[in-house]
């Protein structure tokens, strides 16, 4: 018998389940307070293997986005250092010329990361 494969619809509500408030009080809820209805929750229940597999594959690799997230102020100053010490003026106009595109675009996901707030876990984001 072939493996089964996680079911989107499954995980996707695995990912919007508030697994905090069911452990409280033996309900199932969204993430924003909504009662999961009874075929959400007869759903949730008939979860396989893979689709919780799944669930924890992208839970990880939405803690590790979370984990760069955090760390970009720090990386950002990391990756422009060798660019700074090559500079008489060191500002960020003349690191940036000493760049080549592969390192402007890591430059610019860096920077994005700091900027910008993080993003909420969804499914089949991350």
């Amino acid at each position: 018998m072939p493996p089964s494969e996680a079911r989107p619809e499954i995980v996707a509500l695995l990912c919007d389940a508030n697994f905090q408030h069911f452990r409280e009080t033996g309900a199932w809820s969204h993430r924003d307070g909504r009662l999961f209805s009874p075929e959400k929750r007869e759903a949730v229940f008939k979860a396989t293997r893979a689709d919780l597999e799944e669930l924890k594959s992208q839970h990880s690799r939405y803690l590790e986005y979370l984990r760069t997230h955090e760390e970009a102020p720090e990386a950002i100053q990391r990756f422009l250092a060798p660019f700074m010490e090559q500079l008489d003026e060191k500002n960020l106009g003349n690191a940036h010329s000493l760049m080549t595109e592969d390192e402007r675009a890591e430059f610019d996901r860096l920077l994005k990361l700091m900027i910008e707030p993080a993003l909420p876990f969804t499914p089949y984001t991350f």
